[in-house]
């Protein structure tokens, strides 16, 4: 509570609102509160992992955006356009 302004219930009622697991992997369970750095507001509950991530990514959703298009084998790449010439994506 001291440090997002939850009680236990309201901790719990979330982690129950998400079925017990993670908002993100939708499979390991809710034990880590997500807020937003920069208001402080809760996002939800998350799983070590994907809290870990959202951290490494320093919460920036172009970058998180990038990673999986990355993961999916849309890396952003710049295309030769003639020897020694590259053009980058738009």
């Amino acid at each position: 509570m001291r440090k997002y302004g939850l009680t236990p219930a309201e901790f719990d009622a979330l982690v129950a609102q998400q079925q017990g697991v993670c908002c993100i992997c939708l499979a390991a369970p809710a034990e880590h509160v997500d807020h937003c750095h920069e208001t402080g507001r809760v996002r939800g509950v998350l799983c070590f992992s994907c809290n870990a991530a959202l951290g490494q990514f320093k919460d920036r959703p172009d970058v998180i955006r990038r990673a999986a298009a990355y993961v999916e084998g849309n890396a952003w790449k710049p295309t030769l356009v003639a020897p020694g010439v590259c053009q980058l994506p738009s």
